[in-house]
């Protein structure tokens, strides 16, 4: 996203919208401008429609931009899945899908938040620290697209420097490595310049408590079994066993 600085009038209006912070005010100028490199091409600010003088314009946009936006924008469909949104068929559909069997656990790390986002080169040392542990990333999620070892959960060194909104590190994994899993990304968090949470997924057992649960209070982990409540409305597709 750029600044027409000949039409912009500096009113700063545009600011209160850009969930990264990266429109500065130029005091010399009285023009507000945009930090290209913190700027994730979401396109907030645009939809807002708040610039009297339509100054805020999208630039055309080289390959690397487009991969800002296809993470920041949520109106930007990824090849890879064909739909907006940065995830695949999501976790919390399991109980539809029956994606995650009973002995594995679906975990997805989901690096940056608005006001923090996050750059590849940190997403790239989450995804190799549980690689490490021998998890299977989820082949249809944009960043596993990314990677040109999925054995080890390395990206591709030109995206490295590339900021976007958030992208999810999504695998399953047996349930035995999990603990493993979690103590590995208490230690990365240590090395990473975001933010990020852990997601867990899993089959209750046959006294309704969640196995993935309890590992992770067993860790000092806080869960919270309703931090994304869905309606199930779907009907499941597969029958226990299978």
């Amino acid at each position: 996203m750029i600044i027409e600085k000949e039409i912009c009038i500096g009113c700063k209006r545009c600011q209160l919208y850009c969930p990264m912070e990266c429109i500065n005010y130029n005091e010399n100028q009285r023009k507000c401008e945009i930090d290209l490199d913190e700027c994730v091409e979401c396109g907030i600010c645009l939809r807002s429609n708040v610039c009297t003088t339509d100054a805020l314009k999208q630039q055309e946009l080289d390959e690397m931009r487009k991969l800002r936006q296809t993470f920041s924008n949520p109106l930007i469909p990824h090849k890879t899945t064909s739909v907006p949104g940065r995830g695949t068929e999501e976790m919390k559909t399991n109980d539809v899908t029956g994606r995650f069997r009973r002995g594995h656990v679906g975990v997805a790390i989901e690096l940056g938040r608005p006001g923090t986002g996050t750059r590849f080169i940190d997403v790239e040392k989450v995804a190799m620290a549980v690689a490490l542990i021998g998890v299977t990333f989820e082949m249809f999620n944009p960043v596993t697209d990314l990677m040109v070892n999925k054995a080890t959960g390395k990206i591709k060194d030109d995206v490295l420097n590339e900021k976007v909104l958030s992208a999810i590190v999504e695998f399953d994994v047996d349930i035995d490595k999990l603990e493993k899993v979690l103590l590995a990304t208490k230690q990365v968090a240590n090395n990473v310049d975001t933010v990020f949470s852990v997601d867990l997924a899993c089959r209750l057992d046959q006294d309704n408590t969640s196995p993935a649960e309890s590992i992770a209070k067993k860790l000092g982990f806080e869960p919270y079994i309703t931090g994304k409540t869905n309606v199930g409305l779907g009907r499941p597709l597969f029958k226990e066993g299978e």
